[in-house]
């Protein structure tokens, strides 16, 4: 297959840059697999949408407040992303990197920080050493300032408040630090609802997916057979294994909420359709013609034309299917990607 085979138009007008609040007011476009038959509904209606002896599958990694932005000597905006950190030296995106001097220090966030380019690694990614004013420690002082590591096509001002993107661009049940971006389809989850999905009989069990920084980054082949995927840090606990193992026995459905989710069951997936506990890295890339083995109900939201996160919805509800549902929530309005609307596939 190719990457092109998974494009679809999008209007700019139907990429959601704020949230909608409540969380779990946002729209719900529900698909059964088995009638190819779609409704529409509101994330707030899970309960009913589910069955008792469900169970309900959610990454709760914590995303990281490591975008900064700061301002070049010339007087010129500088953003900053940062990837990997030890100490008080890091890896990420700076732009524009094409103004950065190595061993030049430039100011951040008022001067809370201060970002001295050490090497330059391609493609916008620099290692530095980071600074924080005398007396004052680098992660304190990121816990302090560090914005939401917002997607690019989300804008904000430098101006705009960055505490309440820091609380929405987080789900209310992240635990484990280490994203780098968030797991968008939890973003949807209000504590209400986690409990009225409990009330109705329906078991939580969590997974850890650390997103990484390949999130941002475009698929450069042609071929699918030719794309080499990131890799992502995870954990499936053994309280997580055994609780897909109990739905199995009472019958019920493993519903997965998101593609990081999806990933970590399927990459600790055995062909007797349950879990091993296990944690490391996962370069699983799921897409039509690699088939779920875990995964029987998927809750997502609506992911960028050509992606990978579009792919594995395709492997689950196939290609021509997931193209034909992304263009009827086009014209139906649903808003798009992280801050957007979400689907479940049932």
């Amino acid at each position: 297959m190719r990457v092109s085979d998974f494009h679809f138009d999008l209007p700019s007008d139907r990429i959601a840059e704020r949230p909608i609040e409540p969380r779990d007011a946002a729209r719900l476009l529900v698909h059964d697999r088995a009638l190819d038959a779609t409704r529409h509904a509101r994330v707030a209606d899970l309960p009913d949408l589910l069955q008792p002896g469900d169970l309900l599958v959610l990454n709760d990694t914590r995303v990281l407040p490591h975008r900064l932005v700061g301002r070049l000597p010339t007087g010129g905006r500088l953003e900053v992303l940062i990837l990997e950190r030890q100490g008080d030296q890091g890896r990420g995106f700076v732009k524009p990197a094409r103004k950065l001097r190595l061993g030049r220090e430039v100011e951040l966030e008022g001067g809370a920080l201060w970002l001295c380019p050490e090497e330059d690694l391609g493609g916008g990614v620099f290692r530095f050493g980071l600074r924080a004013p005398a007396g004052r420690d680098v992660g304190a002082a990121l816990d302090e300032v560090g914005r939401a590591p917002l997607p690019p096509y989300i804008r904000r001002g430098d101006d705009e408040d960055p505490a309440s993107d820091r609380e929405r661009y987080q789900t209310v049940f992240a635990k484990t630090p280490g994203a780098v971006a968030a797991p968008t389809a939890g973003l949807h989850f209000t504590e209400g609802l986690l409990a009225r999905l409990e009330e109705r009989g329906i078991e939580q069990a969590f997974v850890t997916l650390h997103v990484g920084e390949g999130t941002f980054a475009p698929i450069r082949v042609d071929e699918l057979d030719d794309h080499v995927m990131h890799r992502e840090i995870y954990e499936l606990p053994a309280a997580t294994a055994e609780a897909v193992a109990r739905t199995r026995q009472r019958g019920g459905r493993v519903v997965a909420v998101g593609t990081t989710a999806v990933r970590t069951l399927e990459t600790c997936a055995g062909d007797d359709r349950l879990v091993t506990p296990a944690q490391g890295e996962t370069q699983l890339f799921l897409h039509p013609g690699k088939d779920l083995r875990v995964v029987d109900v998927m809750f997502t939201n609506f992911h960028l034309p050509e992606s990978t996160l579009l792919m594995l919805v395709a492997a689950f509800a196939g290609t021509e299917r997931t193209l034909r549902l992304y263009r009827e929530a086009v014209e139906l309005g649903y808003r798009f990607f992280s801050y957007g609307d979400a689907m479940l596939l049932l």
